[in-house]
């Protein structure tokens, strides 16, 4: 897994999140990504935040149910970057 920050994502709430931003030559690319990250976390049952724009996709991860960054955010972090 790399270059995933951890950063706090409710600081109000104390909750802590990884985030990772990812680069494509245009829209279409990073639509399909976002689609491929959608199918895991379907498959995982843990579904990111995800924001998507021309050419980028930022992807946050964290277990809202525990307040932090668990297993499954690890898990399902490795299974993005291995889409890449």
């Amino acid at each position: 897994m790399s270059n995933w920050e951890e950063i706090d994502y409710y600081p109000d709430k104390d909750q802590k999140a990884i985030i990772k931003d990812f680069s494509f030559k245009n829209f279409s690319d990073a639509l399909a990504f976002v689609n491929k990250v959608g199918e895991l976390a379907e498959k995982a049952n843990h579904h990111p935040d995800i924001n998507l724009s021309w050419g980028s996709v930022r992807v946050w991860l964290t277990t809202h149910s525990e307040h932090k960054v668990t297993d499954k955010d690890y898990e399902l972090a490795k299974a993005i970057d291995a889409l890449r």
